[in-house]
């Protein structure tokens, strides 16, 4: 089929296009200009998208496992048709550099033909003479999706395969800030998917608010911010939605003293500054042993030095600029703070004038444990490095923190490395390296990062009830004397 990426953008709504009388404007953050306009859609609409899922969940549900493996494959496969265009479009509506998009569509492919590897037999734990216990999963019905604008496509699909898979149907919602790959998924998707499988509809935040709480809806998938996952939370105990939802992180990098100074800088240049920043898991806070910390910094400079920050479909950027007007006003704010507060930067910190959201990558010099830029998810190229001398201390600090998705440790020391990584209060450390995610590794946070897990068949059994089914076989029953 043939497809316009760069126009046309329309809903999906049990199979078939859908428009509708409002729309939301979509704007290249690395322009300010608007690229397009999106339909906003109505109530009315949602009910339709809603009720177009639960007419086509009971014969999806009721497909063997095999036909919605291969479906969700197919999913990968059309995606891959059209990844030029998918890669295209995300950095004009997203504004990440190239090297960014292939990362997000490449592994959207994949997960797509990895989930659908998976799937979740019945047990049987109990078998005796006479009786059996087993245990199998069920789907939950119609799921809610709703999605980031930090990496669009992938997040959506990180949610769209296992709900397809385990043989729910869905209602899925991009950002508003980011709709247009997301629409043109759901539009190409048409004619590979049953109608009513996957519904996409577009709006801001009534449209979310109407999902949570809207009574045929079972399970809310939801990434985002914690604020609003608790919002979401609140509002899903109207009917016991089931959720899962995968919230904001703080996340401490502590490097020990043994390391490679110049070779780990580059590391962890990336590890806190991916995608400019906008990321859950970039490391946001840099706690360095006191005897590196001089040397560290200034490679980290020198590094950041020749990372170019620009438009993302212009050749030679490395970094993009803020995804939306509200996150690039607030991380304004946040510098502000940190100039009023007194604090030394070692890089950065003068937004400069002109058109497009971009932000400098800035290096603050071990601010106090208490300050913003400290205590708060920057979500932007902000990172404070903060002097250590003992492990104790530096553990207490790190997990000294409302969130807890991930964190990573830094050592030629693995055994020390591992202890440390133990005692941090996160759904994932990684030790020696960053942000490596896969369809078969559970992932999921702590405290007020999250609730569930994605990824993994742990992720999976998230869109599923357990159901237990015991008989007992009367012919061969013992009857007591």
């Amino acid at each position: 089929m043939t497809v316009d990426f760069f126009s046309h953008y329309t809903m999906t709504i049990d199979g078939k296009a859908a428009d509708a009388d409002k729309s939301i404007d979509a704007i290249n953050p690395a322009t300010e200009e608007v690229i397009a306009s999106v339909p906003d859609a109505s109530r009315d609409q949602l009910d339709s998208a809603v009720a177009a899922a639960k007419r086509a969940y009971p014969a999806w549900s009721a497909r063997p496992v095999e036909e919605r493996q291969a479906l969700v494959s197919a999913i990968g496969d059309r995606m891959a048709e059209y990844a030029e265009d998918f890669k295209r479009l995300l950095i004009r509506e997203q504004g990440k550099a190239r090297a960014g998009a292939e990362w997000e569509i490449g592994g959207s492919i994949i997960w797509c033909h990895e989930i659908a590897k998976q799937r979740l037999d019945p047990e049987i734990v109990e078998q005796s003479d006479g009786r059996q216990v087993e245990v199998r999963k069920t789907p939950l019905g119609v799921v809610g999706g709703i999605t980031p604008w930090n990496f669009p496509v992938l997040l959506a699909i990180w949610k769209i395969a296992p709900a397809l898979l385990a043989g729910n149907t869905m209602v899925l919602k991009p950002s508003p800030y980011t709709p247009l790959c997301t629409l043109k998924l759901g539009e190409i998707l048409r004619d590979v998917l049953p109608a009513g499988v996957l519904n996409v509809v577009s709006g801001g935040n009534d449209l979310g608010a109407w999902m949570t709480s809207h009574p045929d809806i079972r399970k809310i998938s939801f990434t985002g911010s914690t604020v609003t996952g608790r919002k979401i939370m609140e509002s899903a105990s109207g009917n016991l939605k089931r959720i899962t939802l995968e919230l904001g992180g703080n996340d401490a990098a502590i490097v020990l003293p043994d390391v490679d100074v110049e070779a780990v800088a580059k590391e962890l240049f990336w590890a806190s500054f991916q995608n400019s920043a906008q990321f859950c898991v970039a490391a946001k806070r840099l706690y360095v042993h006191r005897d590196i910390y001089d040397q560290l910094s200034k490679a980290l400079v020198d590094y950041a030095t020749t990372v170019v920050v620009g438009d993302g479909s212009q050749q030679g950027t490395d970094l993009g600029p803020i995804q939306n007007k509200m996150q690039f006003e607030k991380l304004k704010d946040l510098l502000a703070d940190a100039r009023s507060s007194g604090l030394r930067f070692l890089l950065g910190g003068d937004v400069p004038d002109g058109k497009g959201y971009f932000v400098p990558i800035t290096l603050i010099d071990n601010p106090p444990e208490d300050s913003r830029v400290v205590v708060e998810e920057a979500f932007g190229p902000v990172l404070p490095l903060l002097k250590f001398d003992d492990v104790d201390d530096v553990i207490r600090r790190a997990n000294d923190s409302e969130y807890g998705l991930a964190g990573s440790v830094w050592s030629k020391d693995v055994a020390a490395a591992r202890k440390i990584a133990e005692r941090m209060e996160t759904g994932t450390v990684w030790i020696n390296e960053i942000h490596s995610f896969s369809p078969h590794i559970a992932f999921g946070g702590h405290k007020q990062s999250g609730i569930g897990i994605e990824n993994a068949l742990d992720g999976l059994s998230e869109y599923t009830n357990s159901q237990t089914i015991v008989v007992r076989d009367e012919l061969n029953r013992t009857v007591p004397a």
